[in-house]
This record gives structure tokens, C-alpha cells and sequence, in this order.
């Protein structure tokens, strides 16, 4: 039998889950653009969320792809549950910028 708490802390995570996705999917589809220093932190968190401190680096050696890497350590040691709730928190911003400047 599985206890009150892991249920709950399951339907939190699934929920949680949700509202991620949910969230990136409407940043994916924003048409206005982001700053780049926040687009570092998208990267950042989703990498984080979705592989943890399972780092890898392209083997490439342009800038771009140091920067995406440099963000991406900067959140070493983060769970995927926090990286997820950051994601989340940072996506609303956005959108609510978004939608006072329009």
C-alpha cells in the first residue's frame, strides 16, 4: 500500500509536470523575442529539469554553445523538481511582460 504522502507528492509531481510543459510550450511559441541572457536560463533550467547533472557539451566549438554550457553548470546541483518550479516562475514573467507591452 502506498502511503498518503507518496500519493500526494506523486500527484504534486505530476502536476508539476503539467504546468512545465504547459509553460514551455507557450514560451516556444512566443512570437516576440527574449533577451538572451534569459533564453540562457530557459536552456539552463529545462537541461536541468530533464537530465540533471548529467552533463554533456557538444563537441562544437562556437560560442553559442559555450554560453548554452556555461548556463546549463551555473544550475549544477539543482533538483529537477526546483528547475522545473524556476522554469515556471520564469515563463510567467515573460508572459506577463509580454502581454504589458503589447
Amino acid at each position: 500500500m502506498v502511503s498518503k504522502s507518496l500519493q500526494k507528492n506523486n500527484s504534486n509531481t505530476s502536476d508539476l509536470d503539467k504546468e512545465f510543459e504547459v509553460a514551455f510550450n507557450k514560451i516556444s511559441k512566443l512570437k516576440k523575442a527574449v533577451a538572451p541572457d534569459v533564453m540562457l536560463k530557459f536552456y539552463a533550467y529545462y537541461k536541468q529539469a530533464n537530465f540533471g547533472n548529467k552533463f554533456s557539451s557538444n563537441s562544437g566549438l562556437d560560442v553559442r554553445s559555450a554560453f548554452k554550457f556555461n548556463a546549463w553548470v551555473q544550475v549544477n546541483g539543482m533538483s529537477a523538481e526546483d528547475a522545473k518550479k524556476e522554469y515556471i516562475e520564469l515563463a510567467n514573467n515573460i508572459l506577463i511582460q509580454n502581454k504589458l507591452k503589447s
